[in-house]
């Protein structure tokens, strides 16, 4: 599907652009154009793969004229580009909402005009029950791709979403805190032993993009199936792993946290499919001429339920460990403690 095609990433300098880079650059593809308002982290890229495949574009996503002019000659985006840390956007919602909501709108605006085939938007277990601001922005997010989805059709530029939990190791995440703390002899600290998260690497990320490049129909959410772990195996895990003997602390929940995450909740569960190893939810695309649902309702459904990090298949203490040791990061780490796997 990629032979020969110009690929475009938002917030391409982030951890997904980089499992992108790495999945892609052998392959047959024409061209990667990463898009971030960083210099600095293109600049980085730009040294490390040195490869002519790859094209950096300076821009953001709140600026419509920025990704109108780096999409000529785009066939698929995906667009990552987002504020996710929670915390911070607790802080400052308004600027999450000027990247996840308008800046989503304005990549997927740009992408019709410019006859971009495919689109994928990449969200997060937050926007499902969202509590926080950064989950709330995501939710707006998924919201306004759907609403997009239905003003241009399929065959034109497919519009459609994925879904996923915690990205192991992915930037600002809690692992490479855990190895640092580890590294500074301090204790590892975690919010609550007994919240859970979803476990997923970025290759399973990228799966699931392009599970849902060539599978989803737009307005689609493709959400992956994913096992997960208690924060306080979490951290005796990577503890383990480095034969540490750091004390794990309890500090408490932070702003806007929950103590467990959901990918696939009970109202989607209505349309929901079960694909296997994925759950699609396709678009409600009735119109609103809503007289014709009052009379006639909807009889039955699915059958499927809420799918949650609490009643989904948690991971040992070991299985967690065999997910890390997998890990570049990780591997890295043990190998300059000594450690080598």
């Amino acid at each position: 599907m990629f032979k020969k095609k110009t690929l475009l990433i938002t917030g391409g300098t982030g951890s997904f652009g980089n499992a992108v880079l790495e999945r892609f650059l052998e392959t047959d593809i024409a061209e990667i154009r990463i898009f971030s308002r960083d210099e600095k982290k293109q600049d980085d890229m730009r040294h490390f793969y040195k490869n002519d495949k790859i094209k950096y574009y300076i821009g953001d996503v709140r600026d419509y004229r920025s990704i109108r002019d780096a999409l000529n000659g785009v066939d698929y985006v995906f667009s990552a580009a987002a504020f996710k840390q929670v915390p911070s956007c607790e802080f400052f919602p308004m600027e999450a909402v000027k990247t996840n909501v308008v800046g989503t709108d304005n990549v997927l605006t740009a992408c019709i005009n410019a006859g971009v085939k495919k689109v994928i938007c990449l969200s997060t277990d937050k926007a499902a029950y969202p509590i926080n601001a950064m989950g709330t922005s995501k939710a707006m997010m998924e919201k306004v791709f759907v609403a997009k989805s239905r003003t241009v059709s399929e065959d034109r530029t497919l519009i459609c979403g994925t879904r996923y939990g915690n990205v192991l190791c992915s930037r600002g995440s809690v692992v490479p805190l855990f190895v640092e703390q580890i590294k500074a002899g301090k204790p590892l600290t975690v919010t609550d032993p007994s919240m859970t998260r979803f476990i997923m690497t970025l290759e399973e990320a990228v799966d699931l993009v392009l599970y849902a490049y060539e599978h989803a129909h737009t307005g689609d959410i493709l959400v992956q199936k994913a096992p997960a772990s208690t924060i306080g195996d979490l951290a005796q895990a990577v503890k383990e792993l480095f034969h540490a003997d750091n004390e794990i602390k309890t500090i408490g929940i932070r702003h806007g946290e929950k103590m467990y995450e959901t990918l696939l909740t009970n109202e989607e569960c209505a349309n929901a499919m079960d694909l296997g190893n994925f759950y699609r939810v396709p678009a409600d695309n009735r119109d609103l001429n809503y007289d014709k649902y009052f009379i006639d309702g909807k009889v039955g459904g699915s059958t499927l339920t809420e799918f949650n990090s609490s009643n989904t298949r948690l991971l040992s203490v070991e299985e967690i460990k065999e997910v890390l040791q997998k890990l570049p990061f990780i591997k890295e780490e043990l190998s300059k403690w000594g450690r080598g796997i």
